[in-house]
């Protein structure tokens, strides 16, 4: 019988016929050569049939870990089946950090990467820009290296899976650091409405949650680095008097400590506890980013539509991400915020709210999160981001097959017209 693969949600089962789970390098391979369709699944966190395939699934988890820290100590080299959750210790260990993290540890360092997938702060990119150099299997089967110095490799990085297996990945690390992170309850709208840029580079990382209930932000989480403590009221908010977990009435235990008790930068930046699998089964998820500037406007334009999206919402997050050069990065050559929408797990009435928050955020160019929910038009994509017919060619190049290709990803490209 064929195993029942879904994604994070479940809201995705894989219609794959076989689940693959290569033991090495030359395994991943010899599946290829063997010809498609094939995917690569990560840990399942999309909410999009990304991944999906009628061929084989690929999952990496089984791969050898690697763990090479370079001479100069700036950069470590790390397999493509490995979790941010267990990377993270290993850093911290030698002394060593990554810029940033997501709100999850347990999401895999090559899905996030090949997602464009980010943490908070106005002077932090996305955590595909701590990339220097993917190793890869392409679609013929070759096991290819791209470093910075290779002129496509900006296309290559965020990649959708569609150039190939991601075998091992090369990241930008720097000295440890401490954070402290503090949590705010009750921000008035008034000082959302002043003072919303203010607000967003107030801290290393910085997040506001709402559940648009109100015109009121319900919370903010500021993360700062441990020399950069805080103290009294916050824009007119006041400081929570207990944990807190993003959702509103969710237990805070699987929160990351508060309280601005330091702690190392693994601990701190994400939202949740390692230990922990929060929301598993329990939610979809959107996110659209736009451009740093018009964040006010974006809150103004979902604020007119609140009594549609409060209903189907468990909490909005609001956060800043700083530009980059990635070609289908929703960053791309604009520092952004991202407006990020846990909906309740109902795929029918949450799609009509999507369509919603889309018609809303339009005027304003917002780029979707290529891992969530959403039903911007292909021909809307390739304005959007415009490198995306670049990024077709490159992917023509890697896998001429098409060994790679899926449905959704022939929708993306625009290649099912």
């Amino acid at each position: 019988m064929t195993e029942r693969i879904t994604n994070w949600a479940g809201n995705v089962v894989f219609g794959a016929k076989s689940v693959h789970r290569p033991t090495s390098v030359d395994e991943v391979r010899r599946l290829v050569s063997s010809g498609g369709p094939l995917r690569v699944l990560g840990s399942g966190h999309s909410f999009n049939r990304m991944a999906d395939t009628t061929g084989g699934l690929i999952s990496l988890a089984s791969l050898p870990r690697v763990f090479e820290i370079s001479a100069n100590r700036r950069s470590v080299r790390v397999d493509g089946g490995v979790r941010y959750g267990e990377l993270a210790p290993l850093l911290q260990a030698e002394g060593l950090a990554l810029h940033n993290t997501a709100s999850l540890p347990h999401i895999s360092v090559a899905g996030a990467i090949a997602t464009a997938t980010h943490g908070s702060g106005v002077l932090n990119a996305n955590l595909a820009t701590a990339v220097s150099s993917i190793e890869l299997v392409t679609g013929t089967g070759e096991l290819v290296t791209l470093n910075r110095d290779k002129p496509d490799f900006s296309g290559a990085v965020v990649h959708l899976g569609a150039l190939g297996v991601i075998t091992a990945l090369t990241l930008d690390v720097q000295p440890t650091f401490d954070i402290r992170q503090y949590v705010y309850d009750d921000i008035p709208r008034a000082s959302i409405a002043d003072s919303l840029l203010d607000m967003l580079a107030d801290g290393y990382s910085v997040s506001l949650f709402t559940d648009w209930t109100g015109l009121d932000a319900n919370m903010a989480w500021l993360k700062r680095r441990a020399d950069d403590p805080m103290s009294g009221d916050w824009f007119g908010a006041h400081p929570a008097d207990g944990p807190r977990h993003p959702v509103p009435g969710m237990p805070a235990a699987n929160s990351t400590e508060q309280g601005g008790v330091p702690g190392p930068w693994h601990a701190r930046l994400p939202h949740f506890r390692m230990e922990f699998t929060p929301s598993a089964g329990e939610e979809l998820q959107s996110e659209f980013h736009v451009a740093r500037s018009d964040a006010p406007a974006a809150i103004d334009a979902i604020a007119t539509i609140r009594a549609e999206v409060a209903p189907v919402l468990q909490v909005c997050e609001i956060r800043s991400i700083a530009a980059d050069d990635l070609w289908l990065s929703p960053n791309y050559e604009r520092d952004s915020v991202a407006l990020h929408f846990t909906w309740i797990a109902d795929t029918d009435a949450v799609l009509p709210v999507v369509g919603a928050v889309q018609e809303q955020l339009a005027p304003l160019a917002a780029r979707p999160h290529w891992g969530k929910v959403f039903t911007t038009a292909p021909a809307d994509l390739r304005t959007l981001f415009p490198r995306l017919t670049d990024f077709a060619a490159l992917a023509a190049s890697f896998d001429p097959a098409g060994v790679f290709r899926n449905e959704w990803l022939d929708a993306v490209l625009g290649l099912d017209a």
